[in-house]
């Protein structure tokens, strides 16, 4: 079972004196950061909490003593960790110094007085990609793309084995488990949310049915950039109470402070023309088990739904592109604009380099429809302002192999696909 995040750890502890790594709770971030530590500290720790938290007021340097890199886990129980982490790193004068993990922001970021700019490096942590859970074989590398390598590969993922993975998710727990009890894990993951995590994040305390709503509302909206006003609409009809906007509002907040939901941001090129690019974030969740789980939907449901299984299978996607591309430097965005051309993926590198990405089940004309997608947006782009894509590619649930049409466009199923 591979992690990619324990090489990127590995790389910024060498350039930072301490990193923070990020993500939902049950992705594996305290066990990569224990793969490296030499010292740990359970924040949560049963016996030990109430102790830790009067230590953070009293000594917090006690709680930071210890071989190094040296691991707190869950630091934003006591935010005050993080101002005293930053002083030792100062004084230290050295890199590799702490690891901090935590599953949530900090209720009470006033506590913090210096923003860590020059002490601290940050890890994003999600589910795991099918690479590293070993569904892919990871025989097209996203790096070898922008390289214009040639490709091969052969995919053994049938669009049955994609439902069940759509629906399992990336949970590592659940690799291990058959494949019935596997999927109750993101039902229990979202149960824990729903009835104890939204409330315990910030301290304020939230209707479980109104949370169960507003997942419920999230998954009929994953791949879209539905307003906060839309997802009021669809949970009043579900919710006996009124319901305002800025209510939906707290709660989406909530939902991120969790890392449960991730959007993802538009991406603004230079155009040829005038178009309109639309600027509002699309909607996913950090792993697509959380909205099958939400809707109560099982693999043959997403079968039995194609329509919907395309758009639980993006939100599949964009997980693993996010993973890939964090580990090359980086970032994914979405493009959609006044014309209604809209492309599902686009990974953008610090060098600005750029791949263009429609994500379908697959199929002739779906293959089809995300080409002319492709190909319209790569047609608008001013390459006299900004590069050239370095590739355009569909990423496809089906499909026996992964090969380049004609046209330059590389057609990958999601089972080859790596960092």
């Amino acid at each position: 079972m591979l992690q990619i995040a324990d090489k990127i750890l590995e790389r910024k502890l060498k350039g930072s004196g301490a990193v923070l790594i990020e993500g939902p709770k049950w992705c594996g971030k305290t066990t990569t950061a224990e793969q490296i530590s030499k010292s740990v500290l359970y924040m949560a720790k049963p016996e030990d909490k109430e102790q830790n938290i009067s230590l953070v007021d009293i000594s917090p340097s006690s709680l930071l003593s210890g071989d190094t890199p040296r691991l707190i886990d869950e630091w934003q129980i006591a935010p005050k960790l993080w101002d005293a982490v930053r002083f030792e790193c100062d004084h230290r004068d050295k890199e590799g110094q702490f690891i901090l993990t935590g599953s949530s922001v900090p209720p009470d970021i006033k506590e913090i007085l210096h923003t860590g700019t020059g002490r601290f490096s940050r890890l994003k942590m999600r589910p795991m990609s099918l690479y590293e859970s070993g569904e892919s074989s990871g025989e097209v590398s996203l790096e070898s793309l922008f390289n214009n390598d040639k490709i091969s590969g052969t995919n053994k993922l049938t669009l049955d084995d994609i439902a069940y993975l759509c629906c399992r998710g990336g949970w590592p727990r659940t690799l291990f488990l058959d494949k019935d009890i596997a999927l109750d894990g993101a039902y229990n993951y979202c149960e824990s949310i729903i009835n104890t995590d939204m409330s315990k994040v910030d301290g304020i305390t939230r209707s479980p049915e109104r949370v169960r709503n507003l997942m419920k509302s999230y998954s009929r909206n994953i791949g879209t950039s539905a307003s906060n006003e839309t997802i009021r609409e669809d949970m009043i009809k579900n919710d006996s109470l009124s319901l305002d906007t800025d209510t939906v509002v707290s709660y989406v907040n909530a939902l991120k402070k969790l890392f449960v939901v991730e959007d993802t941001s538009a991406w603004n090129p230079n155009l040829k023309s005038k178009t309109t690019v639309r600027t509002s974030d699309t909607r996913y969740y950090v792993d697509p088990s959380i909205a099958t789980a939400s809707l109560g939907l099982r693999p043959k449901d997403l079968i039995n739904d194609l329509n919907s299984f395309g758009f639980i299978f993006e939100n599949l996607c964009i997980r693993d592109l996010k993973i890939y591309a964090d580990s090359i430097n980086g970032n994914v965005y979405h493009y959609r604009d006044s014309s209604d051309l809209e492309v599902d993926a686009v990974i953008h590198l610090r060098n600005s380099s750029y791949g263009l990405v429609e994500i379908k089940l697959g199929g002739d004309k779906l293959i089809e429809e995300g080409a002319n997608s492709l190909l319209k947006l790569k047609e608008k782009i001013d390459t006299t302002k900004m590069k050239k894509p370095s590739f355009l590619m569909i990423l496809t649930a089906t499909g026996s192999y992964a090969y380049q049409r004609e046209d330059g466009i590389y057609i990958v199923p999601i089972g080859c696909l790596k960092n």
